[in-house]
């Protein structure tokens, strides 16, 4: 695994990531965009989920600019569909072992469905957690417990941030796992339940505005809102950078 960081901000974000083989100690992945980001800024264990990840990723065309103004080096999106790709391919080299955590049961059938067309030789477990704000430790239990007794070489938590990544903190030493990773609306996409943005929008950084234009009530105020503190705290940043210099 080629890890390259840089700080930018309050966190130390992947500038190179490459992945050949399965890290042999249990590896902690997360991702970053300008709306996790601001979300840090009000919630102290999100953020430290986030700066004490293995690896930080940069999901978003936010911080990959934010990254280039404050530090001059030019680093590339990597999304959690990326690394979930990443991930299974992997896994069929190897005829390793997933485990999906979160999502609803329906979803989870999909994904597993797919899985046998796309990456016939990777095993799968799944585990649907209850719908709540905030698990008991009981539900904690119940859901380590599922994912110890298949013993899964990579572990995805998709519960949305920043509930994920603190979930994923506050519980991934009680995993013996290679990677556990948190990708969030990977388990949309990758099931069909929701359709990610085409792939010319991907390509032209207007990934955001497919998912804005095709979720506007649930989407307006990440997108729009939070996207706009981003810029404000980015220029935070920039000047007191600057007048550290002067």
């Amino acid at each position: 695994m080629v890890d390259k960081k840089i700080l930018v901000g309050d966190f130390e974000i992947a500038s190179c990531f490459q992945l050949d083989k399965l890290p042999e100690r249990r590896c902690v992945i997360n991702t970053i965009n300008a709306y996790s980001w601001v979300m840090t800024n009000s919630d102290f264990v999100f953020k430290k989920a986030l700066q004490t990840s293995d690896v930080l990723l940069p999901d978003g065309v936010g911080v990959v600019w934010a990254t280039r103004l404050l530090t001059g080096i030019k680093i590339k999106k990597i999304a959690g569909a990326d690394l979930h790709r990443m991930l299974l391919e992997l896994l069929e080299k190897k005829q390793g072992s997933c485990f999906y955590l979160g999502a609803s049961d329906k979803t989870l059938e999909k994904i597993k469905l797919r899985l046998s067309k796309e990456y016939p030789s990777i095993k799968v477990g799944m585990y649907s957690p209850p719908y709540k704000a905030q698990f008991l430790e009981e539900d904690n239990r119940l859901m380590i417990e599922a994912i110890q007794r298949f013993e899964p070489d990579v572990v995805f938590v998709g519960m949305t941030a920043p509930k994920q990544e603190s979930w994923i903190f506050q519980n991934h030493k009680f995993i013996d796992t290679s990677v556990i990773c948190g990708i969030g609306a990977v388990f949309d996409f990758y099931s069909g339940t929701k359709s990610r943005p085409p792939q010319w929008m991907i390509d032209w950084n207007l990934e955001w505005f497919g998912r804005l234009i095709s979720e506007p009530r649930r989407m307006w105020k990440r997108y729009l809102v939070y996207n706009c503190v981003f810029l404000y705290d980015i220029f935070k940043v920039y000047m007191k950078r600057g007048r550290k210099k002067s």
